[in-house]
């Protein structure tokens, strides 16, 4: 067996399987969870229909690269999006979402002969980012985000030495679980380090379409194109249908950016077997095209949030993000409890799931940045989530008595 797989460290979600096992939920209350990050809005019947409508589409093998179709579509969406003019055949490549994508693409830009090869990521972050740098031999190295910044990543922190050998860089923004989208200047900041010791930044933005403000968030490409970074060397943005379109079943997206390392991406990807299935791409080609349903999912989210967050800021600390479908909630200190022991609690009083923040997260020199946090996805209706909202609030309050 691969040795490289006793370094991986169990799935938040088998943490939180394990953590309520034995428990038995109030019988008062039906379930609800905040737990998963899995978009529960209904996925829009056009994409359904030409997904159940592709005659044909099964009877062949897809190319690697994809429908050239739906390469267009989404250069297309960039350009509406981030007004940038990219080359469809060299510089978009579709993969089968962003989560394996941001895996494969570890696999490919890592080199573990070099010495010390490292990989640069958030903390809290997306476990994928550490299990696709210990499966492609590299360090994990981990920068913790900054309550007091609005949950900025402080990559001041990072020392030289670890830049110096670091071979990749991942970015998530807006950020999961924060919500913290990163302004210009930080962007200018990584680019400059990316330019003197010449890692590649990978920038995770499943989540851009979701925001709450009127200004869209900020894409990693977006910025290299503001600072006369035209070429988007040693940068690739990954991309995702599931969240802006409802359709995380499909698992559809593409990464653009720096066409010689999506040239090596699909070379690996080739070998690996990443194509999409041509009903898939039919599909996703009419989403990429029509906006007028993510304004619509936009618009129930920030009605959503609108509703749900005050009520849990009367006794929490949390506010509202920058963008995606978390809240990033404090345990308030007078319970005497840690996020562990408060998930664990509500579960069984008032049977309703959240996500511990330090399942997200790993100690650094004695510290866990997702400590005494919880994650709480407000994916269900707005509905459900005012009445898990509304347990929370009395489950804190009777504890407070």
């Amino acid at each position: 067996m691969n040795p490289l797989l006793s370094k991986l460290q169990p799935y938040p979600f088998e943490r939180l399987r394990q953590l309520f096992a034995g428990v038995t939920p109030s019988p008062s209350y039906r379930p609800i969870s905040l737990g998963i990050g899995e978009p529960r809005h209904p996925t829009p019947p056009f994409i359904e229909e030409v997904l159940g409508n592709s005659p044909g589409a099964l009877a062949k093998y897809p190319a690697t690269g994809g429908d050239p179709r739906l390469r267009a579509a989404g250069a297309q969406w960039m350009n509406q999006r981030y007004g940038l003019a990219l080359d469809p055949a060299t510089q978009v490549l579709p993969v089968n979402g962003s989560r394996e994508a941001l895996f494969a693409f570890a696999q490919t830009v890592i080199d573990p002969t070099q010495p010390g090869a490292t990989v640069v990521c958030p903390n809290p972050f997306y476990q994928i980012y550490e299990g696709a740098a210990l499966l492609a031999g590299a360090t994990p190295v981990y920068v913790p985000s900054d309550p007091a910044r609005n949950f900025a990543i402080d990559w001041d922190s990072v020392p030289e030495a670890v830049w110096q050998t670091t071979q990749l860089l991942y970015v998530c923004s807006p950020g999961n679980p924060t919500g913290a989208v990163m302004p210009l200047s930080e962007w200018e900041k990584l680019f400059a380090l990316s330019d003197r010791h010449g890692f590649v930044i990978a920038s995770d933005e499943c989540y851009s379409e979701i925001y709450f403000r009127e200004e869209a968030p900020l894409g990693g490409l977006e910025a290299a194109f503001k600072l006369g970074r035209k070429d988007f060397k040693n940068l690739v943005s990954f991309t995702s249908l599931s969240k802006r379109s409802n359709v995380p079943g499909l698992r559809s997206g593409f990464v653009a950016g720096d066409a010689a390392l999506l040239k090596a991406f699909l070379l690996y990807r080739t070998y690996h077997g990443g194509a999409m299935s041509p009903a898939v791409q039919e599909a996703s080609i009419v989403a990429w095209n029509d906006e007028e349903h993510v304004i619509e999912n936009r618009r129930q989210y920030r009605q959503k949030f609108a509703e749900v967050t005050p009520l849990l800021a009367s006794v929490m600390d949390v506010r509202l993000p920058d963008a995606g479908f978390y809240l990033w909630a404090g345990v308030p200190d007078f319970l005497g409890m840690d996020d562990v022991e408060f998930a664990r609690a509500l579960y069984a009083q008032y049977n309703v799931t959240v996500l511990p923040g330090s399942y997200l997260a790993r100690d650094v020199a004695g510290h866990n940045p997702g400590a005494n946090r919880v994650r709480m996805a407000l994916v269900a209706e707005t509905a459900e989530c005012l009445e898990a909202a509304q347990r929370i609030v009395q489950f804190i309050q009777n504890l407070k008595k």
